[in-house]
């Protein structure tokens, strides 16, 4: 079996510490060096959309059953944030990856990252979820417009529904900038713990989010109030370096493809993926809403 090994770091120590692994390339590799495990191993990235402390072991049953069906070891990073994921698969620092819908954007322009997998809903399509904007019950504020001179927590800077589309809304709402106090809280689970505590009049809390802290007991729906939804978001997609060998490439696609939904299920409970199902084959064209959203917002790589 491959042996794994985790990295949590920040986006500096992450960047440091690839680096001195990759420069071992040559020792590892003379033990295991192939078209399916180039350099004896695949560095696996993933974004932090959830709690570490749920996400990572969501996050290893996947890495292992890739390291087993490609007999390659899979080096798992849980980055920092949206945008030291994408300066790693830019720097050659990672292989594989999931990106947010709006951080594969930057990822496919940066790293020519190149989407192959994602989510499934169980039916044949990719599983979606929604962005959405979240009150105290007895609030005020009943739409988006009447967030004006109220705070509002967001979850971190690149996030598609923790950034991005909450502020289109504001935007599309005919609100500036300066009409709302807007608070960065460092993730999804921080902007909903502001909200839950008070801190802030506001929150984004997406559909993902919300089942999980609804689930662990940390959120209680019926004492808040969504004042706005997106559209649905195509879920994230699993990516691979772009100027990588087309053999690995294939071989990667492949193997995500043929995963049993158990081996997906717990990383994708986390994206409220239910039922349990495998990956499904995805492209470019799959997020061409998230490139428009980038574009109508002027949105470059560093916004995120």
């Amino acid at each position: 079996m491959p042996v794994r090994r985790l990295a949590l770091a920040t986006s500096l120590v992450v960047a440091a510490a690839l680096s001195l692994t990759a420069c071992g390339g040559a020792s590892d590799a003379s033990t295991s060096d192939s078209a399916t495990c180039p350099g004896g191993k695949i560095r696996f990235g993933v974004e932090p959309f959830e709690d570490p402390a749920k996400l990572t072991p969501a996050a290893e049953v996947l890495a292992d059953a890739l390291g087993e069906s490609l007999d390659c070891e899979v080096e798992l990073t849980v980055t920092e944030d949206y945008s030291a994921e994408v300066l790693a698969m830019e720097n050659g620092k990672l292989d594989i990856a999931v990106f947010g819908p709006l951080g594969y954007v930057f990822a496919s322009k940066r790293a020519q990252a190149e989407a192959v997998a994602s989510f499934s809903d169980g039916k044949g399509k990719v599983s979606s979820y929604t962005a959405g904007i979240w009150v105290p019950k007895d609030s005020p504020i009943k739409t988006v417009e009447d967030l004006k001179g109220h705070s509002l927590a967001l979850g971190s800077i690149g996030s598609t529904s923790g950034d991005a589309l909450p502020r289109k809304a504001m935007l599309d709402a005919g609100l500036k900038k300066a009409d709302v106090r807007v608070n960065y809280a460092g993730g999804h689970p921080e902007a909903l713990l502001a909200l839950a505590k008070g801190t802030v009049d506001a929150a984004e809390i997406n559909s993902q989010q919300l089942a999980s802290a609804t689930d662990s007991g940390t959120f209680d729906p019926s004492k808040f109030r969504k004042v706005w939804a997106s559209d649905p978001i195509p879920n994230d997609p699993i990516t691979v370096r772009g100027e990588l060998d087309a053999a690995f490439k294939k071989a990667v696609t492949d193997a995500l493809l043929k995963l049993p939904a158990d081996k997906v299920a717990k990383l994708g409970a986390l994206l409220d993926v239910d039922p349990p199902a495998p990956l499904i084959a995805v492209d470019k064209s799959t997020y061409q809403p998230l490139f428009d959203l980038a574009t109508s917002l002027n949105l470059t790589e560093k916004d995120v």
